[in-house]
C-alpha cells in the first residue's frame, strides 16, 4: 500500500462508519422518522457515483469505502420502507 492509498482508505474508512451509529439506531429502535428518504436516495446516487468513478479509476480505497457505504445505506433504506 502506497503512501497516497493509505491516508484515503483511513478517510474513507471514518465517514463511512460515522454512518455506522445511525444504522445501528434505527436497527434498534426500527424507527427512521427522523430520517428523510429523499436525502438517503441522493445520498445513494452519491455515493454510487463515486464506486463508479472508483472502478473506472481502478482506485481500491475509494471502491472499498464506497461499497460498505451502500451497503449501509441500503440497510437504512430497508428500515425505513419497512418501518416509515
Amino acid at each position: 500500500m502506497d503512501t497516497v492509498t493509505a491516508p484515503g482508505l483511513i478517510a474513507g474508512s471514518l465517514t463511512t462508519l460515522s454512518f455506522a451509529p445511525q444504522v445501528v439506531r434505527a436497527w434498534r429502535t426500527r424507527s427512521t422518522a427522523d430520517l428523510s428518504f429523499a436525502m438517503l436516495v441522493v445520498f445513494l446516487a452519491g455515493v454510487l457515483l463515486w464506486l463508479a468513478y472508483g472502478m473506472v479509476k481502478e482506485d481500491v480505497a475509494v471502491v472499498a469505502v464506497n461499497i460498505v457505504t451502500a451497503v449501509l445505506i441500503g440497510l437504512i433504506l430497508s428500515l425505513k420502507t419497512r418501518n416509515g
